[in-house]
């Protein structure tokens, strides 16, 4: 390769990565403005602390045996689609886990409990949506942060009942890193 076509070579990956950069910033400022409501910015850097974190599987456990001893899992997702926490009571099933995965990330992404979403049509249809009781969402300021999924129990009212035991725990642990969450509507 000659010392002149080596130039043209870097000039031209030059403009190529200039454009790629100015369209980043486009594709950001795009996304920004998507992100922004009238309450403000989302809170997308909003996690779940790990001292919450801890308090909603003493809370999943405690509430299991309240509720005669329920064999079942739980799944606390972020946002982010990250999950955060797994765990399972004494001699739940394979099949629980799923179902409170599902739970967990229908609720965060929609931001309401799944058993408000049993009859949308829509959103039993995507991918990855269970819109059995089991899910709620952990919310701050507005928006959810956080999906709860507890799936195993016989009834799914009872794996809701579960679950809004470990929201309250997580609420009342402080909830999120450095603040506390609001409760959720």
């Amino acid at each position: 390769m000659s010392y002149r076509h080596f130039i043209a070579g870097v000039a031209a990956l030059g403009i190529v990565t200039a454009g790629g950069v100015g369209t980043a910033v486009a594709d950001t400022s795009a996304l920004a403005a998507v992100a922004r409501t009238d309450h403000g910015p989302f809170p997308v850097d909003h996690v779940l602390s790990n001292k919450s974190l801890v308090r909603a599987a003493a809370a999943l456990v405690e509430a299991a045996e309240r509720e005669g001893d329920q064999r079942v899992t739980m799944v606390i997702m972020e946002r982010s689609g990250v999950i955060r926490e797994v765990v399972r009571t004494r001699k739940a099933g394979p099949q629980t886990y799923e179902s409170a995965k599902r739970k967990a990330y229908t609720a965060v992404a929609f931001g309401r409990p799944t058993s408000e979403l049993t009859d949308n049509a829509t959103v039993n249809k995507i991918p990855g949506t269970l819109t059995l009781p089991g899910g709620v969402p952990v919310v701050y300021r507005g928006f959810p942060i956080a999906g709860i999924g507890v799936g195993g129990a016989p009834d799914g009212r009872i794996d809701e009942r579960i679950a809004n035991a470990v929201l309250n725990a997580i609420y009342h642990s402080g909830g999120r890193k450095g603040a506390r969450p609001s409760a959720h509507s």
